[in-house]
């Protein structure tokens, strides 16, 4: 049997929009039967909730559309780079900081903005919601949801 996709959501902190994007997908995956086909998983460029639940705000918005989220938060690891196929970056300050740990020239093609999945022409990032309000936090989600379905069809699996 083929390797599973390993799929790394990667934001600043590992409480909001990296988790969200996680749930969103394994969400997406559950859905359409393909959880067998998946390791799916999230962390942040910092350690600054290492260990802490995500944020109670992005735990509510999943929540109200069925997602538990009870990740813990995490750094990344130089271990990363390899165990993972994808690594989903939500901004542009994500991207530069991920980039610039990786040495080997391939694993760099393995970065991207998870943005840029999305299905309409909005801009390739997912802004944080941290200072934001709940409506911050939904659009978020939303966006995640999306991206997880342009995500999907991408790999065409």
């Amino acid at each position: 049997m083929k390797d599973k996709i390993k799929v790394l959501f990667i934001c600043l902190g590992n409480i909001c929009r990296s988790p969200a994007a996680k749930g969103a997908f394994q969400n997406l995956v559950k859905q359409k039967n393909l959880e067998s086909k998946f390791v799916i998983d999230s962390c942040g460029t910092s350690g600054y909730h290492d260990g802490e639940l995500p944020d109670p705000r992005t735990r509510k918005v999943a929540l109200k559309r069925g997602i538990q989220l009870t990740h813990r938060s995490r750094k990344l690891k130089p271990s990363d780079f390899d165990e993972f196929d994808y690594l989903l970056v939500m901004d542009d300050n994500n991207f530069r900081e991920v980039i610039s740990l990786i040495k080997e020239e391939t694993i760099k093609n393995k970065v991207f903005k998870f943005a840029s999945f999305r299905t309409d022409d909005g801009p390739d990032i997912v802004p944080d919601p941290y200072y934001g309000t709940e409506k911050d936090f939904e659009s978020v989600q939303n966006l995640v949801e999306d991206c997880s379905d342009g995500f999907l069809k991408y790999l065409g699996v």
